[in-house]
């Protein structure tokens, strides 16, 4: 303990909400460990760049934050990295001045005994271990006690099993592998204790839990979670693949009461020649189906959802099926991302590219529609009365999500019973001009 006395360490995340759960469990594993957290813009004795690869844009931000740290902590500092850039570009972090150490997407945790073992270590040599996936099978050993944000994120399951034509993941983060339910439950019930009361289940392929030690699945897991004896207001998902969406899943789903009415359900494309190019395993009428089945058998569910616009050989024709798809399904949200090349993917060797342009013009034009579809979503609601988490109070206002995910701004005035973590009824009111919220009223304090 004496070596880090008075140390500091300092994280930068990239990318998804998996790495902001490994990046959180390393700050508690590092303060165990005797160290100060520090920020990322200060001088510190270790920096952690928790990297991503999804684009190539990813993996540039990656390098620059690491040459970041260097230059902010000078030649005594140790700088390392994980994660994602770091096991598809081994080369590139080897080869990088000035990172000390690098390990890749499984095993993270040993940059805790490595920054020991450097901190006082005059002279460094740089050393890069990625993940070998046939013989590192199961899913490190990581937990959390407490989370940056009202809702915590808890890494359920790690790798992917899919093979989408434009996405290098699997090959960063290896096959599926899953956190025993009992660590899961176990971990939820310290985060209850520690005051949080909504906690989002998630992981790189989240649908697919289970599905590598056969002992448990998503479904089952969520009814163990829900049952809990712990204060536990409200379950989330992370992203999930609408094949697994069946009709016994939803029906199982819907009698679980602190699931939260609201999916995140990742389409991609509105077009069904687009789908299978990029090698996902439905179709647009097996989309509507998962929402047909959703919205039959849980009140106010509400969708959000991941678009990818200028796929290699998307003609306009076939755009605007996507866009009359994102009418008909009625998304309250659209996250819209112009399709870029990944080195090492399928659709990276495909022809038929699509310019800058038109990609900047196609996002553009389905940022429209989806703001359309999203202002009906939120008139539908206007009136009536939904549960809310405070997530944020500051000068009379509370911030925070409906049961169904609407961003709601709710004016409490000198109410001091509105805390942090508490649960309100508040009447919907109208949308902001730009429908990035809604206005609501306080009816009654619910918890």
């Amino acid at each position: 303990m004496s070596t880090t006395q008075n140390k500091k360490v300092a994280f930068y995340t990239l990318g998804c909400r998996v790495n902001q759960y490994e990046t959180r469990a390393l700050e508690e594993a590092f303060a165990e460990n005797g160290f100060d957290i520090g920020t990322f813009d200060e001088k510190c004795d270790v920096y952690v760049i928790n990297t991503c690869t999804v684009t190539a844009e990813s993996d540039r931000k990656s390098r620059q934050m690491i040459r970041r740290a260097r230059k902010l902590g000078g030649e005594t500092a140790v700088v390392m990295a994980v994660g994602c850039m770091v096991q598809t570009e081994a080369e590139t972090a080897k080869a990088m001045t000035g990172l000390d150490y690098a390990c890749g997407t499984r095993g993270k945790l040993s940059v805790v005994t490595k920054a020991l073992e450097l901190i006082n270590k005059k002279e460094k040599s740089s050393e890069v271990c990625t993940t070998d996936f046939e013989k590192y099978t199961g899913i490190e050993k990581m937990s959390i006690t407490g989370s940056d944000t009202t809702r915590a994120f808890l890494k359920i399951c790690d790798g992917c099993n899919n093979s989408c034509s434009y996405c290098i993941i699997p090959e960063a983060r290896g096959p599926v592998c899953s956190k025993p339910p009992e660590d899961v439950c176990r971990e939820v019930k310290v985060l209850c204790e520690n005051g949080w009361r909504e906690v989002v289940l998630t992981g790189i392929e989240t649908a697919a839990y289970g599905k590598d030690t056969k002992e448990s699945d998503l479904a089952t897991l969520i009814e163990q979670v829900n049952g809990l004896d712990a204060k536990l207001y409200r379950i989330r998902l992370g992203s999930l693949e609408p094949a697994f969406m069946k009709k016994e899943v939803v029906e199982r789903f819907a009698c679980c009461q602190k699931l939260m009415p609201h999916y995140h359900l990742s389409l991609q494309s509105g077009c069904d020649d687009v789908l299978a190019s990029m090698r996902r395993k439905y179709n647009t009428k097996q989309f509507l189906k998962v929402l047909e089945n959703l919205r039959e058998l849980i009140p106010d569910v509400t969708f959000t959802t991941d678009i990818i616009v200028g796929f290699p050989g998307e003609t306009e024709q076939m755009f605007k099926e996507t866009c009359e798809f994102v009418r008909k399904c009625g998304f309250l949200y659209v996250h819209i991302f112009p399709y870029s090349d990944r080195n090492g993917t399928v659709a990276s060797k495909m022809q038929d590219k699509i310019s800058d342009a038109d990609k900047k013009q196609r996002a553009s034009h389905l940022a429209q529609v989806m703001l359309e579809t999203r202002k009906k979503v939120l008139e539908t609601y206007k009136g009536t009365t939904r549960q809310m988490l405070v997530e944020t109070v500051n000068d009379g206002v509370a911030l925070g999500h409906t049961d169904n995910f609407i961003e709601v701004k709710c004016h409490i005035g000198e109410n001091k019973d509105v805390q942090k973590n508490c649960l309100i009824n508040v009447v919907m009111g109208e949308p902001d001009k730009n429908t990035e919220y809604v206005h609501a009223v306080l009816e009654t304090l619910n918890g």
